[in-house]
């Protein structure tokens, strides 16, 4: 059985919630075509996200991994096509109050990677469906860049034949409420729909 590994981060800073972390909950053991669908959520501590991943890469030998966060400001799901290796916190500290600035995801790594997920065929896909969605070339300096950059190093450095990417969510409707603000968002299950549709798309193609 083929199996895709669907990652979400915990919630972090002022966020009392997390969409991803919702995601990922829902989405735990579903299945789409002959694959299932594993989720996983992720500390946002930039020494132990890694770490965490690389353990769900071993225990589940997922073929795919779609690992997703929350980027405010934004209103519909954006695909990243890459990932730099800066970690910089960009006034947003970790949940350990770690502060990197102008610091490398990998000292021996390359400057960035390329997600080798198929962007502009999921963005497409997500569109199809009427999910708002466009491909981004900014994943940050954050946690969620961070995640992109050291997933491709470690599949790279280590011969595995693993597809990876990243996508990030909007604040869900219900977030915005509570926050008494007008900053964009999207409804979580629009978010479901998205990321089940990117996920389907996975699973039907292996290359």
């Amino acid at each position: 059985m083929t199996t895709l590994l669907l990652t979400g981060y915990e919630p972090f800073g002022e966020y009392e919630t997390n969409p991803t972390s919702r995601l990922v909950e829902a989405l735990d053991g579903t299945k789409t075509g002959e694959a299932t669908v594993v989720g996983r959520e992720l500390p946002v501590v930039f020494d132990d996200a890694l770490p965490a991943l690389r353990g769900y890469l071993e225990e589940h030998e997922p073929v795919a991994v779609l690992s997703t966060g929350l980027m405010p400001g934004r209103a519909v799901l954006t695909v990243e096509r890459v990932g730099i290796n800066v970690r910089d916190y960009d006034g947003v500290p970790d949940n350990t109050g770690a502060e990197p600035v102008d610091q490398p995801v990998d000292l021996e790594g390359p400057d960035a990677y390329f997600a080798t997920l198929p962007v502009r065929e999921l963005v497409e896909e997500l569109q199809a469906v009427g999910v708002p969605a466009r491909i981004s070339n900014t994943a940050g300096t954050h946690l969620c860049n961070n995640i992109l950059y050291a997933t491709r190093h470690h599949i790279e450095t280590n011969g595995l034949s693993i597809r990876s990417g990243f996508v990030h969510t909007p604040f869900s409707h219900e977030q915005v409420a509570r926050r008494g603000t007008d900053d964009p968002s999207m409804q979580f299950e629009t978010m479901r729909t998205g990321i089940e549709t990117m996920l389907r798309y996975l699973a039907t193609t292996h290359e």
